[in-house]
């Protein structure tokens, strides 16, 4: 048999190397643990790598795991792993597509604010050129497009500098018939303040108001309605800041603003009549402002159109702000007819703004002048501020209420000054030494008297109060004006007493 050679560093060849061993017994012992090792390996799926000396322990490859046998749990589980592996996915897909159109959105909108960017700076550049008033014009009407529905924009436009030359241009004189250059940048200005209060102080400062005012008089105030409109609008914007009032107040725009309100040419339109109203209102919250609206016949003219339903609260508020003052209080009651005027605006009116301002011009003007409180109670206020304490709202009747009081007041005094220069005067010449019965007796009847006179004036307004009520009813229930009502209503209306009075 031929002499066997196993390979070198082989734990087969330290076998057979060893003295003790015969020599076919170990090519024989060999050959059986070589197959052995050869079938183990190729079972285990790899091959061997033979081991150095060096190293200091030998790796020795574990066996992998037997696969467990198919069954449909397994395949189940494994479908359902599969899904969540690929919802997973979706999800992880899902968010960066989501982030990519996010950047996406943002890069759009920072170009398409650039680009809005440029076109604002485009339009300023354009008011800048003074040479050009086709250019200067164009640009106004671009301006006052950007700023018409844009916050952002107004600050923007005014941080770049429309202002000024937007401004410039109320002074320039135009050739062209329509002014509509003027009427362009004065709409541009409107729009620029429209609530930006920083905006509104700079085109004051800048003096929009006093060449509003040149050009007003630079024509006699005998301006085109359309620009006469929009001035008034730019007054109206303007004046509702603080701070701006004063300015305004005494710059001279009072009296144009009156002009306008008390057009007897019909040369103003309603809109331009409209906001002179509301910017004189305000106008009229800054106390300067009111001696310089004295000077107008602006407060005969407001008491006249108290009937007016478009005027009356507007009216109704200036003279709240005017009464404040005694030289207000002096030309509201000069006027005439004021107190009848009031008591219908009481009666008839049913908007709870005008009976509440109504009644706050009558409280003031009843608690300053006694002359005032003699007028109204000749006017028959009593039963229109009775009606007002029982229907009104929450403020008219309070207010109602002062004044009832006030008014009760002033009676008791005005009938205990005539008890002490009448009868008591004989009550106190009387001798000392008589009895006190008979004084006591004096007193009794003239208490009486008062007590008497006091129910019957009571009975009376509550008469009237409840007449006016019912009218009031009827007319509301669309019921024939000849309409009578039923002898139970005749006979509560006799028997009401004070007892039914809220105060």
């Amino acid at each position: 048999m031929a002499k066997c050679h196993p390979p070198r560093n082989d734990v087969g060849s330290l076998i057979l190397n060893h003295p003790s061993s015969h020599h076919h017994n170990h090519c024989r012992r060999w050959t059986s643990f070589s197959l052995r090792k050869l079938l183990a390996t190729v079972s285990c799926g790899g091959g061997t790598k033979a081991k150095t000396s060096d190293d200091p322990k030998p790796q020795i490859k574990k066996p992998e795991p037997k696969p467990k046998p198919i069954s449909p749990s397994n395949v189940s589980s494994r479908a359902e792993s599969g899904k969540l592996a690929d919802l997973l996915n979706l999800s992880s897909s899902s968010c960066s597509s989501g982030r990519r159109e996010k950047v996406e959105e943002d890069v759009v909108e920072v170009r398409r604010k650039e680009e809005r960017l440029e076109e604002l700076r485009a339009a300023v550049k354009l008011l800048q050129n003074e040479s050009d008033v086709e250019e200067r014009e164009s640009g106004a009407k671009s301006v006052r497009s950007f700023a018409k529905e844009d916050s952002e924009a107004r600050c923007t436009l005014a941080m770049l500098g429309a202002i000024p030359p937007l401004v410039s241009m109320l002074d320039n004189e135009n050739d062209n018939d329509d002014d509509q250059s003027l009427i362009q940048a004065l709409y541009a200005l409107l729009n620029l303040g429209i609530g930006n209060d920083l905006n509104k102080a700079a085109i004051v400062q800048a003096g929009a108001v006093h060449k509003m005012l040149k050009k007003i008089e630079s024509s006699n105030w005998c301006l085109k309605p359309s620009v006469s409109e929009a001035i008034v609008a730019n007054f109206l914007a303007l004046s509702a800041l603080d701070t701006n009032k004063p300015i305004i107040g005494t710059s001279g725009a009072i009296p144009y603003l009156v002009s306008v309100l008390l057009d007897t040419e019909k040369r103003s339109s309603s809109q331009a009549r409209q906001d002179s109203l509301r910017a004189l209102y305000n106008l009229s919250i800054s106390p300067t402002n009111i001696a310089l609206i004295l000077e107008t016949n602006l407060i005969q003219y407001l008491v006249s159109k108290l009937g007016d339903m478009e005027m009356s609260e507007r009216s109704l508020s200036i003279l709240s702000n005017v009464v404040s003052i005694s030289e207000g209080r002096k030309a509201i009651s000069s006027s005439p007819d004021v107190f009848p005027i009031l008591i219908d605006v009481l009666n008839w009116s049913d908007s709870p703004g005008c009976q509440e301002k109504a009644c706050y011009v009558i409280m003031v003007m009843a608690h300053k002048s006694y002359s005032d409180r003699q007028t109204m109670i000749e006017a028959g206020v009593g039963s229109a501020l009775l009606e007002l304490t029982l229907l009104g709202s929450t403020l008219a009747q309070k207010r109602a209420s002062r004044i009832l009081e006030c008014l009760r007041v002033d009676k008791g005094k005005q009938v205990s000054r005539s008890f002490i220069n009448g009868k008591s005067t004989a009550a106190v010449s009387a001798p000392i030494c008589g009895s006190s019965s008979s004084t006591n007796s004096v007193y009794k009847e003239e208490d009486d008297v008062m007590m008497s006179e006091e129910k019957k004036a009571v009975k009376q307004l509550v008469q009237q109060s409840l007449q006016s009520n019912m009218k009031r009813i009827v007319k509301r229930a669309n019921l024939p004006q000849d309409f009578v009502p039923s002898e139970h209503l005749r006979s509560l209306t006799v028997s009401s007493t004070s007892k039914s009075l809220p105060f």
